[in-house]
């Protein structure tokens, strides 16, 4: 394996120093550490270096949705947006609710080679709400499933929420809820608020969220066991997570990065990149989910990385798909909204994107501190360059991304994933990335 020795990256904003990486371990920093006398020298002067991202909310859509994504173009993407570790959602065809496609999954990553593949289970087989998947035997494959959830349809079931939350204790496991009360938001085509009004577009209220939140919040309490909020969107669910966390309560929340940034405003387009589930909330919700992350009621910021093909959102708004790409935008929209602004340093963005992330997926490898000894998981990125974001600089193979036309800071320069670089000079390296 190459080693590397990476010159004057300031490690999570702070001086200037040196990073030296052998057989895929980080063997010294600092700017007096030795290295190899055939190390590759890698010239980052005026780069940030942050632990390689961690992501636990992606659909990858492999198997069954090939036409959207693959296990191999979302991963090449993920490189590319500086992340080394993803969590792939189970809403696949067939469902990941059993042993067998889970490991399929876990396999196309570890192929592709370009992070840490993690496949998410299903909490009910086929999303169906009606009966337990086969967690224990996703929990014992290889893949190790830790993390489980029936993203894009809601646990609703009470009874069954609360057993699968009673089940993933025995294995340390969590279950990581799509907060959507499924009554309260028949036909809802954007959040619910004066303007879905003059838009002519059902609404979507943020009680359909809150109700879900408020109930899982009081089983996780009852039964002893974690349970983890995807993509919460309101004001009034910081406050319940925010109450909840006060209380003792093994409770941790996400947000995706485009919750961050947008408002409801963006309906008035009717442009179907701009319908997502969760929907885009008001501008209070907004500096809501915002305080949030930075006072650390809300845990991690998760992508929610919903590729759809171009059919699907090149359409009406009424009929197209929920969801956005997101895996290349991550970090540059955190950069925009909480670096810019003062909101967070480089050591929170490291914490909410990397360390915490690993943390609740119970991924050992992944999120550890950039020091001697740990795994070499870096990314390295350009804070100071701002670019457009185009299709073509875009490496997913579906198009709706919402950011298409706008500038966003930042650039992701090299990752190292296992010590092997996966992005250099801003480029994903092809070829086989496999140990």
């Amino acid at each position: 394996m190459t080693s590397y020795v990476i010159e004057g990256a300031s490690v999570l904003g702070e001086e200037a120093t040196r990073i030296v990486v052998t057989d895929g371990v980080i063997a010294g920093v600092g700017a007096d550490v030795e290295a190899p006398r055939e190390a590759e020298r890698i010239d980052a002067e005026g780069l940030i270096a942050l632990p390689g991202l961690v992501d636990l909310h992606t659909h990858l859509r492999e198997p069954g949705q090939e036409d959207a994504e693959t296990v191999y173009t979302g991963t090449r993407a993920a490189a590319a947006g500086g992340f080394t570790c993803v969590h792939a959602m189970a809403n696949t065809t067939p469902v990941a609710d059993n042993a067998s496609v889970v490991e399929q999954v876990a396999h196309l990553g570890r192929e592709a080679g370009f992070v840490d593949v993690r496949p998410v289970g299903a909490v009910s087989e086929n999303l169906e709400g009606k009966h337990l998947a086969a967690m224990g035997a996703m929990a014992a494959s290889d893949a190790k499933v830790r993390v489980f959830s029936d993203d894009g349809k809601c646990v609703w079931d009470p009874v069954l929420m609360r057993r699968a939350l009673e089940y993933v204790r025995s294995f340390d496991g969590v279950v990581a809820q799509h907060a959507q009360d499924p009554r309260l938001t028949e036909n809802a085509q954007m959040n619910e608020s004066p303007l879905s009004g003059r838009l002519g577009l059902t609404g979507w209220p943020a009680v359909a969220e809150e109700s879900i939140i408020a109930r899982d919040l009081q089983l996780a309490q009852h039964v002893g066991s974690r349970l983890h909020v995807c993509h919460l969107s309101t004001a009034g669910s910081v406050d319940l997570v925010r109450w909840a966390k006060k209380r003792g309560i093994n409770v941790t929340a996400e947000v995706t990065p485009h919750h961050l940034y947008f408002t409801e405003d963006q309906a008035s387009s009717y442009d179907p990149r701009f319908k997502v589930n969760p929907p885009l909330r008001r501008r209070e919700d907004v500096d809501a989910v915002r305080e949030g992350l930075v006072d650390g009621t809300i845990d991690i910021v998760a992508t929610d990385h919903a590729p759809h093909p171009l059919e699907a959102k090149d359409c009406e708004w009424q009929v197209g798909a929920f969801g956005m790409t997101g895996l290349e935008t991550a970090l540059p929209v955190v950069i925009e909204t909480m670096v810019g602004t003062g909101r967070m340093s480089w050591a929170d963005v490291a914490r909410v994107m990397s360390h915490a992330p690993a943390r609740i997926g119970r991924v050992a490898t992944q999120g550890r501190p950039l020091a001697a000894g740990e795994p070499a998981n870096i990314c390295l990125v350009d804070a100071t360059t701002r670019r457009e974001v185009t299709l073509t600089n875009q490496r997913s193979r579906s198009t709706n991304t919402p950011w298409v036309g706008r500038e966003l800071p930042g650039q992701v320069v090299y990752t190292f994933y296992a010590g092997k670089l996966t992005v250099r000079g801003g480029e994903v390296v092809e070829g086989d990335h496999r140990g």
